[in-house]
């Protein structure tokens, strides 16, 4: 376990230990989804679920931080690495994938494709400023 990381008493409450353990594993689930949804957060709810773990369960916030796709968000964050170019070129592709397929396939109104083209652009324009990590 990181050393910097500040030991929570595990043993206070059963209930509320048992919240936190359940609220680690959804905020996980959430993350995982904005992997693959253009507009939802993966790391600031990873970063969330391993505040939970880390008040619930040494060995989920271990299985987190040391997880092989997972823990990469992690580290990036905590060590202000940035993203990988394929991770940069990935994030991209499912961004205008999605908010594509949308505009095209599930609205009419010439304004609402307006405005997700205009937050993919924004999006987009993020991660490419976002600094790329060197192997």
């Amino acid at each position: 376990m990181d050393p910097q990381i500040q030991e929570y008493d595990l043993k206070k409450s059963g209930i509320i230990r048992q919240l936190y353990l359940a609220g680690g594993f959804t905020l996980v689930a959430i993350g995982v989804l904005g992997i693959f949804l253009p507009l939802l957060p993966t790391t600031i709810f990873l970063i969330l679920a391993s505040i939970c773990f880390m008040k619930s369960s040494p060995r989920a916030h271990n299985w987190l931080v040391n997880h092989k796709y997972l823990g990469s968000y992690l580290r990036n964050y905590k060590h202000k690495t940035g993203l990988s170019v394929t991770s940069k070129i990935t994030h991209l592709l499912i961004l205008w994938l999605g908010i594509g397929l949308s505009a095209i396939y599930f609205t009419d109104n010439t304004a609402v494709r307006i405005l997700l083209l205009l937050i993919a652009l924004g999006v987009s324009i993020h991660l490419i400023t976002i600094k790329t990590a060197r192997k």
